[in-house]
């Protein structure tokens, strides 16, 4: 059995960075101790002084596009840059075509994942206004959560009829995830605008079109229905300080019912942005101003916030340089994610520590993910070996998405993601992959 000993790493992991070796056997990590001796002719010996090790990421929000958006992406390429970003877990979005809507439609994205992620993988199961009767049969163990578009649907999955929104809140006790921002409000504004610009709206008025009201409106909503029906509700990328307001520290993480997420993007880029970015910073919801991004940082350091995904969502660039109506929304990150996150950690706004417990034991603690998300005995040894001193510049030759571009190119990052391990094995390395081992059906504890 494959055994890797990596010895005097700085590891990060539940609320502190040690100095340690890291024994893994098989799949698992075996043994954590100061030092740990082992025969070498056996054991494959990294020597990681000064380096830091991670747990994987695990990303609770990917729009991968198989099947059905194949010219965008697919579970294999996507998965593949993940890795070299130090994701280790996924969990993908059921707005593919066809829509993951019916449990076989569902488990068709778990075969295709089986035979291509080189993550750790999970799909969501995608409710409509017609469903339920699907939607309940939908297996909590082996699939990580309901999820509803409360706008910004694709297809028919947008959820707008209250009296179907409510028997699912109170007949489901699976995690329900939902994408808030109010229709009418957004097609209203847009209809304004449209009526002055036509399709050329200037990219700047997209965070007023997909306005904080719409956004507020339809998570306050979304927490009242949850509250009432005592639904276990997750609020998918804050965009917005007023939102922020509307969760709770008091209460342990295990113990909340009601939790909410923040995405690189709305942490790295402002309204400023779009003036040289334009539509390839156009998510839904909007990145918004200066003021949201500093409270949605504040807002998780202190725990109202409680973790940390990408909504990864690649389109080509031929799609995104449309003009503003035809431009669809989302942007690729996988790759980028953990190195925007260390950088914000150089510049002294969030510490390595609090990456982790956002990126990878909460996401761990919120979705019951057995044995992820910590370095820790017993585990799967999805871990994440870092250069936190080695800069790098992203381009189009070092973009592993399909769809060839990236928000940052043109960003120097500070530090480097050396190596990546996913169930004990070295899938990526200074570069290189492993192409023949693949990631496994994240199971969870419920």
């Amino acid at each position: 059995m494959n055994q890797i000993l990596i010895k005097n790493v700085n590891i990060v992991n539940e609320g502190q960075t040690l100095k340690k070796d890291v024994l893994i056997k098989g799949e698992f990590i075996i043994a954590i101790a100061e030092k740990i001796n082992v025969d070498t002719n056996v054991v494959t010996i990294i020597n990681a002084k000064g380096k830091y090790l991670l747990p994987g990421m695990i990303d609770d929000q990917v729009h991968f596009r198989e099947p059905g958006l194949t010219h965008k992406a697919t579970i294999e390429t996507e998965s593949r840059a993940a890795v070299a970003g130090g994701i280790t877990s996924f969990i993908e979005m059921p707005n593919t075509i066809p829509q993951a809507t019916t449990q076989k439609l569902l488990e068709d994205k778990f075969s295709i994942a089986k035979k291509t992620a080189y993550a750790n993988y999970s799909f969501m199961f995608g409710g409509t206004n017609d469903n339920l009767e699907e939607l309940l049969k939908t297996d909590p163990k082996n699939v990580a959560a309901i999820k509803l578009f409360l706008g910004s649907s694709t297809g028919n999955m947008l959820v707008d009829n209250q009296e179907v929104l409510e028997k699912i809140f109170a007949s489901t006790k699976m995690l329900i995830a939902v994408h808030c921002e109010d229709e009418t409000t957004i097609q209203n504004n847009l209809k304004n605008y449209k009526e002055k610009y036509g399709d050329a709206i200037p990219i700047k008025y997209h965070p007023v079109i997909r306005s904080e009201e719409a956004c507020y409106l339809s998570s306050s909503k979304a927490i009242k229905l949850a509250k009432k029906t005592g639904a276990r509700l997750h609020i998918y990328h804050l965009s917005t300080a007023k939102e922020t307001n509307l969760f709770t520290n008091k209460i342990p993480l295990k113990d909340k019912m009601i939790t909410a997420e923040v995405c690189i993007h709305h942490l790295w880029f402002d309204d400023r942005d779009y003036e040289k970015k334009g539509t390839l910073i156009k998510w839904n919801p909007a990145v918004k101003t200066k003021n949201d991004k500093e409270e949605l940082l504040k807002a998780l350091l202190d725990d109202r916030i409680d973790i940390i995904a990408t909504d990864h969502a690649p389109h080509t660039l031929e799609e995104k340089n449309q003009v503003y109506t035809k431009a669809p929304s989302g942007g690729p990150l996988v790759q980028h994610a953990l190195l925007a996150l260390l950088e914000m950690a150089k510049q002294h706004k969030i510490s390595l520590e609090k990456i982790v417990e956002k990126a990878c034991h909460n996401v761990a603690i919120m979705y019951k993910i057995e044995k992820r998300g910590y370095i820790k005995e017993g585990f799967y040894a999805d871990l994440v070996l870092i250069d936190l001193d080695k800069p790098q510049t992203i381009n189009k030759k070092n973009i592993l998405y399909k769809c060839g571009w990236s928000p940052f190119e043109g960003t120097t990052f500070s530090s480097t993601i050396l190596s990546t391990f996913v169930n004990g094995n070295l899938i990526y390395n200074q570069g290189k992959f492993n192409d023949k081992i693949k990631g496994k059906r994240l199971v969870f504890n419920r």
